[in-house]
């Protein structure tokens, strides 16, 4: 019998190698080739023009009943799946150690469970007395839920199968479970593929909503193969630093609703609390007006959230290199703009240490995060506090040039509704909404005149 050739798969882009090397050759990521064992059955012809079954088509205008989505309980999770749950959908939730994955899905299938939906909770990390024993610490141990612990994916669906399918099913996670069709052990790249195409495939057959909870890497991306973020219908990321108290449920891709949603939650005693104005505890603590500081509405789907900018600049008095240090947004962006801040406005950074915060751990991707970033700086470097009651907002170009950005009316009124009065931004990108009055900036030197002159 001849010895079965070995076969090495890229995480990253799918491609495959007769052998492992250092760098994938189609993707040029390096480290991602996994070897993965061959198939044990093999089809008995090769010619797939035949022998099959022959399928229906339909019509692109055909009736289809309206997606009857089911609340979770919890409104901020809601949000960021677009509405609630859609039956017969696969959601893959990724996210750090300790994070709060396991809580959050174990507080809405409880929800659901005493709401009269019928809900299964799988475990493959931990003992069912130790799933009790976390629904005992968040109150809901009276939920009608059933609870298993288990790795093996042909009984999870030869059990599911036996019954009525289930509401909800919740899988915890997909790198524990294990196909006896597939040789290799749970979380190899063939284990995880296989096993989330079975449960999917039941998902989509009964129309029970699955759940997926997916291991990440050092680099934050969903451990396994980049297919599988394409099997699902939903990719949700569950974000926050455990120092802090917060922690943001990200919708990266959802085939029913709205990308780039959040959902806002708060670690608490009890488990995860919802955040319904995210704007307050972003910005708690600011009593009085500091130089460095500087307020920014930022968009998060069709939620705008308020956060604090700070900068602080530091003179060297040797020749030692300054640092850049920045926590919460891209590095190259701050790079850029102290470019431009030299090179348009004649502002010298190159003998001082900058350092960049986004206050309460908060990421930044919003380009419109620029103005409120050169504010903070100018204000940090003239050490001369902003207004308290400003916000800034707007895109910088490489020459100096504020750019409108989208939605700014829908971040002037969630300012004005906490209280802010001035609004700092591009100036023809904005207008006077209720109890907030608007100033346009053309360019990084009108806002440096505007900031020197005043404080």
């Amino acid at each position: 019998m001849a010895k079965p050739k070995k076969r090495y798969v890229c995480t990253e882009c799918g491609s495959v190698a007769s052998r492992w090397q250092g760098q994938c050759a189609d993707c040029s990521e390096w480290n991602t080739l996994v070897e993965e064992a061959p198939e044990t059955k093999f089809a008995a012809a090769h010619n797939l023009s035949s022998g099959g079954r022959a399928i229906r088509f339909e019509s692109l205008d055909a009736p289809t009943a309206p997606l009857a989505r089911r609340s979770t309980g919890i409104a901020e999770f809601d949000r960021a799946l677009g509405g609630g749950l859609v039956p017969g959908s696969a959601i893959l939730m990724g996210g750090e150690p300790g994070i709060g994955k396991s809580t959050l899905l174990l507080q809405a299938a409880a929800s659901i469970a005493k709401a009269g939906g019928d809900v299964v909770y799988v475990s493959g990390e931990e003992a069912t007395g130790q799933v009790r024993m976390r629904a005992g610490r968040l109150g809901v141990a009276d939920a009608n839920l059933r609870l298993a612990s288990a790795t093996s994916v042909r009984d999870i669906l030869t059990t599911l199968g036996n019954g009525t399918p289930p509401d909800l099913l919740v899988v915890d996670s997909i790198q524990t479970m294990h196909s006896d069709m597939i040789e290799g052990a749970p979380g190899t790249v063939s284990q995880v593929r296989a096993s989330a195409f079975e449960l999917i495939r039941f998902a989509k057959e009964t129309g029970t909503c699955l759940v997926l909870v997916g291991h990440v890497t050092k680099d934050g991306n969903i451990a396994g193969p980049r297919v599988l973020e394409h099997m699902v219908d939903t990719v949700m990321s569950f974000e926050g630093e455990r120092s802090h108290q917060y922690r943001i449920l990200r919708s990266l891709k959802n085939r029913f609703g709205a990308v780039d949603e959040i959902g806002v939650f708060a670690m608490e005693g009890h488990g995860l609390a919802e955040v319904s104005n995210p704007s307050t505890l972003f910005l708690s603590g600011r009593d009085e007006p500091i130089a460095g500081s500087a307020v920014f509405p930022a968009l998060e789907g069709t939620r705008p959230v308020l956060v604090e900018i700070q900068a602080l600049i530091v003179r060297l008095q040797s020749g030692a290199t300054p640092r850049r240090a920045v926590v919460g947004w891209d590095s190259g962006r701050l790079a850029m703009l102290l470019a431009v801040l030299e090179a348009r406005c004649g502002l010298s950074f190159s003998t001082a240490e900058v350092y960049l915060n986004v206050a309460g751990g908060y990421r930044l991707s919003d380009p419109a995060a620029d103005l409120a970033v050169a504010a903070a700086l100018i204000s940090a470097l003239a050490d001369k506090p902003l207004a308290k009651d400003a916000i800034w907002f707007g895109e910088l170009s490489l020459s100096g040039e504020v750019r409108p950005v989208a939605h700014s009316s829908l971040r002037q009124r969630e300012a004005a509704k906490l209280g802010f009065a001035r609004a700092f931004g591009p100036a023809d990108g904005g207008q006077d909404v209720k109890g907030l009055r608007y100033a346009g900036i053309g360019g990084v030197t009108s806002l440096v005149d505007r900031l020197l002159a005043s404080t």
